[in-house]
């Protein structure tokens, strides 16, 4: 296909594809994302036919991602945050942890390289962006205490992957892999660059951006013209997550959630809100699609044996760990549900994850389409998920010995 038409027929057989999938998803019963997905595996590289190009619609799915958070900074106000950083920060931290060990274990048994193991653990441990919003958003979820609670968390999640990405060239060498790392005093430098530059864009959009933003939106609202005030929002959106990126070395996520917290203090944040989530949903679709083309039938036959130890660390394990940790800070059962079910998949950050270890040498692509594998039945299995929480919390309440723990010790001011 030539060039000046590869953007267009990429859109519109991705979205044409992912009507079909997920209309005959619907019909079945199952969730939209399984044919969002499988339509992807339609019109990616490793079926006949259309093949869609991987690169373009990775891009548009980005967009995707900077939408969704935009629109949930522009309803989560930075005294949100605080209220639950006590279990965001902690829980993030304690589950990383526990699901990166898990999936070094599962890598030993299998006779796997420590540098191997330690990447892959990595990948299994940080959740989808587009998944929790998108799971949160039709449960009605984003502004209740447990929502409030999971956003948090995935922040956090982000802000550590952000980390271990500056982290892992400069280990490389020393975890097996071939990239040269340059000297313990290179890679002490950078972790703290990186640090640096993280505060300085969060004090930079808290302090600044949350007084300019508002004003910015302002000029385009007072003159009248509707496409202006669209125009300012994309652009506000979209130009502050590239420069988080680009500049800070951030991720887009974060800087375009920051973004919509700059406008949160808006008296027209929720008209901005208004103009972004036809654009969201959109190019959600396209991020599911995405992550449908990556994925290689063969390896789903091949492998299904270590595709579902895969799923069940990501599904079982990571929720297990996630709702301990909650109930051991003594918050309801509600919300250890919530953050269980909404961060037991795998997504955009894992992908990242795999092809860096890849590129240092520390991942097989086997072991990358394993990654792969899991994020597909993580996400197609996330929507069940998150309709069990109800059923759960109801079979909990009915028993003395958990009812308890179903109303947590205390109740929980975030």
């Amino acid at each position: 296909m030539h060039g000046d038409t590869q953007l267009i027929a990429t859109i519109a057989i991705s979205l044409a594809a992912a009507l079909a999938g997920g209309l005959i998803a619907a019909r079945l019963g199952l969730p939209t994302i399984v044919g969002y997905l499988l339509a992807g595996v339609v019109v990616g590289p490793f079926t006949p036919g259309f093949v869609a190009d991987a690169e373009l619609a990775t891009q548009l799915a980005e967009i995707g991602v900077i939408l969704l958070m935009f629109g949930v900074g522009m309803h989560f106000s930075v005294a949100d945050l605080l209220k639950v950083r006590g279990i965001a920060v902690p829980g993030a931290l304690g589950q990383i942890t526990g699901a990166t060990l898990l999936g070094m274990a599962v890598a030993w048994a299998w006779g796997w390289p420590a540098g191997e193991g330690l990447v892959f653990g990595l990948a299994l441990s940080v959740a989808s962006t587009v998944v929790l919003l998108r799971a949160l958003d039709e449960r009605g979820g984003v502004k209740t205490p447990e929502g409030r609670v999971a956003i948090g968390w995935l922040l956090v999640e982000d802000i550590v992957m952000v980390v271990a990405l500056v982290v892992l060239p400069g280990l490389a060498g020393v975890l097996g892999g071939s990239a040269d790392t340059g000297g313990d005093g290179s890679l002490v430098l950078d972790l703290l660059l990186t640090l640096a530059k993280l505060v300085a864009f969060v004090a930079l959009m808290l302090v600044v951006g949350r007084r300019v933003v508002p004003i910015l939106l302002g000029w385009a609202e007072r003159l009248g013209a509707n496409d202006l005030f669209v125009l300012a929002v994309l652009a506000t959106a979209l130009g502050i997550a590239y420069g988080a990126a680009e500049i800070f070395g951030v991720s887009v996520a974060l800087g375009a959630f920051l973004a919509g917290v700059a406008v949160n203090g808006s008296d027209l944040s929720h008209r901005a809100a208004e103009h972004a989530i036809p654009l969201q949903e959109a190019f959600a679709v396209l991020f599911f699609v995405s992550v449908g083309m990556l994925i290689d039938p063969a390896t789903l036959v091949d492998q299904w044996q270590a595709i579902v130890v895969v799923a069940l660390v990501v599904v079982v394990g990571k929720a297990v760990a996630a709702f301990a940790i909650v109930a051991l800070a003594g918050r309801p059962a509600r919300t250890g549900l919530t953050v269980a079910a909404g961060l037991s998949q795998i997504g955009e950050f894992s992908f990242i994850l795999a092809e860096l270890g890849r590129s240092l040498g520390l991942m097989s692509p086997g072991t990358e389409s394993l990654v792969l594998a899991g994020a597909l039945v993580s996400i197609s299995l996330n929507p069940l998920m998150m309709r069990s929480i109800d059923p759960v919390l109801v079979w909990m309440e009915r028993r003395p010995a958990l009812e308890r723990l179903a109303r947590g010790r205390r109740t929980p001011v975030g």
